[in-house]
């Protein structure tokens, strides 16, 4: 056991090692979803009215649609080292270490996920200009949203690259099947306001329930939250989704090798 940790955390202190010596990367994370924010919050904060929510604006509405998904992308684009380790070299080295291949999934899905969780908390800086204000235990909460969700991306992301030749086949599915899971979470607008049919799509998707679970906080303490059923229920499927995504790496990894075995 200790071997295991030993080497999942020497390789998630390498996955992010790697991502703090690449400025461009770092830039191009954060940039992007903050400029979402702000040019979708000035263009759509004029018409956006709905039912109960007359006095949140688009800017606030969308903060925590921004965090998830720079929660995405970080996680989603960090796993995408996997097919450069593979096409390094370094891959293989550690494939045929004497290491458990259970330290491959947790030390990429932890890099990864302590990668997206520092430009999400870097963000967050920006809660109190919209009226938005944490309380420890709020702050807790949040936090623990974000490793659910981190969780959930990097170990989804972990196995679709692990199979993949290149790093464009990876940015098509990525754009293909991801970005759809994000747009379709309610974080671009509510889902009160959506057809019937793609509301239980809405509903139905894993990324809608890390968005509540992170949106939450900023306005609940611990105590509401966890008396809370439709909160508990996200925080549910949120957890399984992550555990879900986590256990099929390890049995896609296991069964890599026991096709080179065999």
């Amino acid at each position: 056991m200790s071997a295991l940790i030993r080497v999942a955390a020497a390789l998630a202190k390498r996955e992010f090692t790697r991502f703090i010596r690449q400025p461009q990367r770092v830039i191009g994370t954060v940039a992007q979803p903050l400029l979402f924010w702000l040019f979708l919050g000035a263009g759509f904060g004029g018409s956006f009215r709905p039912a109960g929510m007359e006095n949140v604006s688009y800017l606030e509405y969308f903060y925590p649609g921004v965090m998830l998904m720079m929660m995405l992308f970080a996680s989603i684009f960090s796993s995408i080292t996997i097919i450069e380790d593979r096409d390094a070299g370094f891959l293989q080295g550690v494939l045929v270490a004497p290491v458990s291949r259970l330290a491959i999934v947790l030390g990429k899905v932890v890099g990864c996920t302590s990668i997206a969780m520092v430009q999400t908390l870097i963000f967050t800086i920006a809660a109190p200009f919209l009226g938005l204000h944490l309380g420890f235990g709020s702050l807790i909460l949040l936090l623990m949203g974000f490793v659910l969700t981190g969780i959930g991306f990097s170990a989804l992301g972990f196995l679709l690259a692990w199979g993949m030749k290149s790093t464009s086949a990876f940015h098509a599915v990525m754009m293909v099947f991801l970005m759809p899971l994000w747009m379709l979470s309610g974080a671009l607008f509510p889902l009160g306001n959506v057809p019937q049919a793609l509301k239980f799509v809405m509903l139905a998707n894993p990324v809608s329930h890390a968005l509540i679970i992170i949106r939450a906080p900023f306005y609940y303490g611990p105590e509401a939250l966890f008396g809370d059923g439709h909160y508990l229920t996200s925080l549910a499927v949120t957890i399984t989704w992550a555990v879900l995504c986590l256990g099929l790496s390890m049995a896609r990894v296991n069964k890599r090798e026991k096709g080179v075995a065999a």
